[in-house]
């Protein structure tokens, strides 16, 4: 009777749709090329990062951000055929994180805890299916805006909402928590559990570790000054003042030594690339 109850449940039917979902091969295909996407963007946003702290300029007006890595990949030869890529992988991400969220693929569980990292998933599948929809339209010929504009039009969407100004408030709170939980992942060593590290050469295994670390403590630091641009433009009421990625490479640049920690926090980027293509070749899940 059980059973049949379970089978007649609807939210039981759609988890365990979207469970065999995340199992199926061309799913899983799907979602390594979207994390190899993810890490060839900030890559290469690393790297534009390091020739403006270098003085050599980031690509266009300001700090880079993943729009002006996709322009740089446009200008690159085969650079529309490598957009529809990057925007077909991220696709599969989004599908691949929805699926985690949904259907529970790593085991969170659904106490608060588990449930806030299920909607992390889903919410970082979103960001990711938002940048691969701008690949896809820079592939097609078309312009998709810039990503400073676009993080303030949408701030401003939401605070125009009821409530909308808690809820932006809320959102950057999420995303310094975000931004902590990196941090912490780095130090307990907590991304070793989404590796699989007996399939490493002993070469790889040298340098998934600090790249790993430096690469989640940067973007940890990015994220909290995203979460911090947020909140501040609920509090002041002003979406001009929520920022992106530019904009927190932005203020670092403009601290004491900016030079200096822009470039840091740049070749930290880049190692949380890297960390990404990692996963995109070893993570636990995907490589079964």
């Amino acid at each position: 009777m059980a059973q049949d109850r379970t089978s007649r449940d609807p939210s039981s039917s759609a988890q365990g749709a979207a469970g065999e979902a995340a199992q199926h091969p061309w799913v899983k295909n799907l979602a390594r090329v979207g994390l190899a996407a993810v890490g060839v963007v900030y890559v290469v946003v690393g790297g534009l990062a390091l020739r403006l702290a270098l003085g050599s300029g980031g690509g266009g007006g300001g700090a880079p951000d993943q729009q002006a890595a996709l322009q740089q990949i446009q200008g690159a030869p085969l650079g529309r055929f490598l957009l529809g890529l990057i925007a077909l992988g991220l696709c599969g991400y989004l599908i691949w994180r929805l699926t985690e969220a949904f259907a529970d693929v790593q085991g969170e569980g659904s106490e608060p805890k588990g449930l806030a990292k299920r909607a992390g998933h889903a919410i970082n599948g979103l960001v990711y299916g938002g940048i691969g929809l701008q690949a896809g339209l820079m592939a097609l010929g078309r312009s998709s805006g810039g990503g400073g504009s676009s993080q303030q039009e949408w701030t401003a969407r939401f605070m125009s909402l009821p409530f909308g100004r808690w809820l932006v408030g809320l959102a950057g709170l999420l995303v310094i928590g975000y931004g902590m939980y990196q941090i912490y992942e780095a130090w307990q060593e907590k991304y070793r559990e989404k590796l699989i590290y007996g399939r490493m050469s002993a070469g790889e295994r040298r340098w998934v570790d600090p790249l790993s670390k430096a690469g989640l403590v940067a973007h940890g630091i990015v994220l909290g000054l995203i979460g911090a641009f947020l909140i501040q433009a609920a509090y002041t009421f002003d979406s001009q003042q929520a920022q992106g990625l530019g904009g927190a490479l932005n203020e670092i640049a403009q601290q004491p030594f900016g030079p200096w920690l822009l470039g840091i926090v740049a070749l930290g980027l880049a190692a949380y690339g890297v960390y990404k293509l990692a996963q995109a070749r070893y993570h636990r899940v995907l490589a079964r």
